[in-house]
């Protein structure tokens, strides 16, 4: 879950390196640091802390190297630490790299080294002493394919050696994008970390690594022989990725849901208007639909049965997870991931296992040119663009507007046009009440949530917004559960937020049990409580209230004081298991 790159040319190679970690700092930010080629040594800084707080201390200046390697950590193997950020280097200072993944036996291969002096407490730093050891009689290159065969686990790396003056990847598990400039090369997690310097990208496959020298690329394979890749152009959409006005990224990003919107409406109507036709006889021709998600976008997926459902299509979602613990798929199958980054490890081990049964795989995601898009039969782009904060807004309520599309090209349903303005309307008119909520709310220890139907996922997603970003213990169920043992945890002014589309939904009685028991009633509805919703229909009302959940979840956290974009202990992209 740390976001590795690497640059090789002759631009100021720090500037480049911190822009490009700036653009990864979503996959983790405990730690960060960069190491420089300077020969004949390698120049390493490295800290604790978020990267506008550390940026000075990593910037070498005008280091006049040709080469460099930059990481932002998300702790998995040792503390938050300076010793445990990377780059790691080896004894010798030969050596330094950066990691992302888990080597599994790093155990073994350390008890199988000489004697190295270890300054961390990380798997990673394993693979510098294995790599420093092997070289010393066999080359760089024989060391790095040595390690490949022996590691096991997932691995994405890039290494300097200050020897030979050459930039090294490897990979196995872990993404690693390569870009290709004029006399300049990239490394890194993903597309978006270069993307404003070119737009030539190739990707390495499990398996191989790759030789920069003297700003020329060779992938070879785990013989040393050399791989053919095909080097793609790639189009950027490229955002604002500024705060510009708002104090959050999060702020931003709720406000950017109607624009977000319109985008993918058109994108949909235009240059994915055959993949949206072909992605709906997929799903009303195969035997069996099964999403498979983590997070946020698990809830999306529950949405999207209940869509697919009511328009008369078999369908469930599972977990990615627990997936192969609970399903069983076959070439009836057809197994629909949906993953804002592309590369949760959970929902690429689902796809390899449905696979290998014979299933097909039509997937929705966000991240251009992801794993799961690559590895996909088929994939629709949500088209939300990059998403800074940690919490998932504006590119969930796109993977609901995809799902809606796709039910309303089954069943001839028709998304509203005015669902964009009224989303705009509804955050505009309610933000003040919001505030006023939240004011109330950030006191709270602990929150329910309940919906039924299209707001149960809702609910959820809700909850789980309010325990990442506001650190409050929060509870989204379904209705007609409460009274199976939730029940007993409401006392005198509990809240419970519920969520009732219309006068005649079947959750009043669940809101009058809670009532009844003394909680405290915050009614989300066009028909009940405080809040502007407006009227709905075919499924808007999800939209509504996501969007309301997500303002409450903004100023709660606000009124806490909370880091709202990074909050502690988790990374927006999840790489391993």
């Amino acid at each position: 879950m740390c976001g590795i790159t690497a640059y090789y040319g002759d631009r100021e190679t720090c500037e480049i390196l911190l822009d490009s970690m700036k653009r990864l700092e979503y996959r983790g930010y405990d730690s960060a640091g960069i190491a420089v080629l300077s020969k004949p040594k390698i120049s390493v800084r490295k800290d604790t802390g978020k990267l506008d707080e550390i940026e000075g201390k990593l910037n070498h200046g005008n280091s006049k190297s040709r080469a460099g390697i930059g990481h932002t950590r998300w702790a998995t193997h040792g503390n938050v630490s300076e010793k445990n950020a990377h780059p790691h280097t080896s004894c010798d200072g030969r050596f330094a790299l950066v990691h992302n993944g888990i080597i599994e036996n790093w155990e073994k291969l350390k008890e199988g080294l000489g004697e190295h002096e270890f300054q961390s407490e990380t798997d990673s730093e394993v693979a510098a002493h294995y790599i420093e050891e092997r070289a010393k009689n066999k080359g760089t290159e024989k060391a790095i394919r040595d390690f490949m065969r022996e590691a096991a686990g997932s691995y994405a790396i890039a290494l300097l050696d200050s020897e030979e003056d050459r930039l090294f990847a490897v990979k196995s598990g872990s993404p690693m994008a390569i870009g290709m400039g004029e006399k300049e090369i990239f490394l890194a997690s993903d597309v978006y970390a270069f993307s404003p310097y070119t737009d030539k990208v190739t990707f390495m496959k499990d398996g191989e690594y790759a030789v920069v020298e003297d700003c020329d690329i060779v992938v070879k394979n785990t013989r040393g022989e050399e791989v053919g890749k095909r080097v793609e152009t790639i189009r950027w959409e490229q955002d604002d990725s500024g705060k510009g006005a708002f104090d959050h990224y999060m702020q931003k990003e709720i406000t950017e849901i109607p624009r977000s919107l319109e985008k993918l409406q058109n994108s949909l109507e235009t240059d994915q208007r055959d993949t949206l036709r072909r992605f709906t006889e997929k799903l009303k021709d195969c035997g069996k639909v099964i999403f498979t998600a983590a997070g946020t976008s698990y809830h999306a997926s529950l949405l999207g049965v209940y869509f697919l459902q009511k328009a008369g299509v078999e369908a469930q979602a599972l977990i990615a997870s627990e997936f192969e613990n609970y399903e069983r798929v076959d070439e009836n199958t057809l197994l629909v991931p949906i993953s804002q980054s592309g590369e949760t490890k959970d929902v690429l081990e689902a796809m390899d296992y449905s696979k290998q049964e014979g299933a097909e795989i039509a997937s929705i995601t966000n991240v251009p040119h992801s794993t799961v898009e690559r590895k996909s039969d088929l994939n629709l782009r949500i088209r939300a663009g990059q998403e800074v904060c940690v919490a998932a807004t504006k590119t969930f309520t796109n993977q609901l507007y995809v799902l809606m599309k796709l039910a309303e090209s089954i069943n001839g349903t028709k998304v509203e046009n005015s669902l964009m303005e009224k989303i705009k309307e509804a955050i505009e008119r309610n933000e003040g009440q919001i505030k006023k909520l939240a004011e109330e709310m950030k006191d709270e220890k602990d929150v329910y949530i309940i919906g039924k139907g299209e707001t149960y996922p809702v609910a959820r997603e809700i909850a789980l917004k309010l325990k990442e970003i506001s650190y409050i213990h929060a509870e989204g169920m379904m209705g007609g559960e409460l009274k199976h043992g939730t029940l007993a945890l409401v006392e005198d002014g509990t809240p419970v937020i519920s969520l009732i589309p219309g006068k005649g939904s079947d959750i009043i009685s669940n809101v009058k049990e809670a009532e009844s028991r003394g909680a405290k009633i915050i009614e989300v509805s066009p028909d009940y409580g405080d809040f502007y919703v407006p009227e709905n229909s075919n499924g808007d009302f999800a939209f509504f209230s996501s969007v309301l959940g997500f303002l409450l979840t903004y100023w709660t956290a606000r009124k806490k004081g909370l880091p709202v974009d990074k909050p502690r202990n988790l990374a927006k992209s999840v790489t391993v298991q």
